[in-house]
């Protein structure tokens, strides 16, 4: 039986969102391959995950047998989300772009998640080789040759976090963009182009959460 971690991150409401669209029709097309199969869903935007602080962090750097009963509290969270991740067939990710960087709520989440000498910092992480898919959506373009591309810290910043030198996941992004343009004075020229990269995104996660699903049940 496979398992997905789906975990999206969009602070609007389904409907609203052009990320949490895109990782429903991964979703959707990844379920009708495994009916039968375990989803493991997070909302960090209804349900949030609390800032890592200071006792948990630490609890992160000190064998399990060793934590103080503060230290095993804190870093209950963390096992937990890290034990998701590594019990998990593939991931699904909707981190669209705010403020030029990934919102607050994933972050918190990777900062749990990243244990040193477990998920991350060592040559065999927990969760290494898992695929992994990243919709990563943008109100405006950054693409290479745009005029914001220096702008651009998303996709650079999950690279490293998720990827090689980090959890060591398997990535593919699916980058919708221009998804302002229906609603923002200035950019209604580039209407017909957000609905053609939006077009795309839904394509190309029907056809990655359909072939992923295969792969994985063969």
């Amino acid at each position: 039986m496979a398992t997905l971690l789906h975990i999206d991150t969009s602070v609007h409401p389904d409907g609203a969102s052009v990320s949490r669209s895109v990782t429903a029709s991964f979703r959707a097309a990844w379920e009708a391959q495994h009916p039968d199969g375990k989803v493991i869903y997070r909302d960090l935007n209804a349900d949030p995950i609390p800032h890592l602080e200071s006792v948990g962090a630490v609890a992160g750097f000190i064998p399990p047998q060793n934590h103080t009963p503060e230290q095993a509290a804190a870093f209950a969270l963390r096992d937990q989300l890290a034990t998701e991740l590594e019990q998990a067939d593939a991931v699904l990710i909707g981190a669209p772009m705010y403020n030029y960087t990934i919102p607050s709520t994933l972050k918190a989440w990777l900062d749990h998640v990243i244990i040193m000498g477990r998920t991350s910092g060592t040559e065999s992480p927990s969760a290494a080789g898992k695929p992994a898919t990243v919709v990563a959506s943008r109100g405006g373009g950054y693409g290479p040759g745009t005029p914001r591309e220096s702008f651009e810290f998303v996709l650079p910043y999950l690279e490293k976090v998720l990827g090689e030198g980090g959890f060591g996941l398997d990535l593919d992004f699916i980058v919708p963009e221009l998804t302002l343009a229906e609603s923002t004075p200035g950019m209604e020229h580039l209407i017909e182009a957000a609905k053609d990269s939006r077009a795309k995104a839904h394509e190309a996660a029907e056809s990655c959460g359909k072939a992923l699903a295969a792969r994985l049940a063969a």
